[in-house]
């Protein structure tokens, strides 16, 4: 993936991972567009960044992701990077059923429907680029569940899939889809002890091996970071049984 010279939507760009790669490809030059629900969130960071600009997005929201694609397009017809990074994660209590339904929906709503609906919305605009790309955020938690958010981990899996099937079809286009694999990163993904849990790679360090990975040369499919290789390829490598019984144990 070129790293510069691009026109970039980040979604959940206000906080955590979006922020770090909001930053990260504002510092090469490129035009960087946020979204997230928090009007107030997203003029912290670009107030912070200057030129880096916001519009506003609920991805939960079937209208609001349509309507936010048309006037997304029409402020940034140079748009030619999607990076579907919003999500949520809560734990799941299944035994207590139907209890646990709510987060559930709101969780596939946001961390799986909203990702297709925005990517379906921007594709048409995307081919009609030169050259294009697709960053779809998952998890490292897609290869190796963690039992407590079991509906999380369930989306991280299905974005997995779409990955694969969607390069597969756009294979023969202009858009390059890549898929970032994270590991526990130091971010307020599931609040503030997440943020300062020792345990969990410091953000900077996963921004910037991402970016390194992102920049490096050839095609590349997955984003995988060398923290993250023993979930990501437990199957492969005979330990998936092993691993879930080590992410099941750990305190989260």
């Amino acid at each position: 993936m070129n790293v510069k010279d691009n026109t970039i939507l980040i979604t959940g760009g206000a906080s955590g991972i979006g922020r770090g790669l909001a930053e990260a490809f504002h510092n090469l030059g490129n035009l960087v567009i946020i979204s997230g629900r928090r009007q107030e969130a997203l003029d912290e960071v670009t107030a912070a960044n200057p030129g880096m600009q916001s519009l506003r997005l609920d991805i939960a929201d079937p209208a609001d992701v349509t309507d936010f694609a048309e006037k997304i397009t029409a402020f940034y017809p140079k748009l030619n990077v999607l990076i579907n990074n919003a999500g949520i994660m809560q734990s799941e209590d299944l035994a207590k059923a139907p209890d646990y339904l709510d987060i559930a929906e709101k969780t596939i709503a946001t961390n799986l429907l909203g990702p297709i609906r925005l990517t379906a919305a921007l594709l048409p605009h995307l081919q009609a680029q030169r050259h294009a790309a697709v960053l779809t955020v998952s998890s490292g938690l897609a290869f190796v569940p963690m039992a407590a958010a079991p509906t999380y981990c369930a989306t991280k899996a299905a974005i997995h899939s779409y990955s694969m099937a969607l390069r597969r079809q756009l294979r023969d286009t202009s858009v390059q889809v890549i898929e970032i694999v994270p590991p526990y990163v130091q971010t307020e993904l599931q609040g503030a002890r997440q943020a300062n849990d020792p345990a969990a790679m410091p953000l900077n360090d996963f921004i910037t091996e991402v970016m390194q990975l992102l920049s490096g040369d050839g095609a590349i499919n997955e984003v995988v970071v060398e923290r993250c290789a023993p979930l990501r390829f437990a199957a492969e490598n005979g330990r998936l049984d092993i691993m879930f019984q080590t992410i099941n144990a750990a305190p989260h």
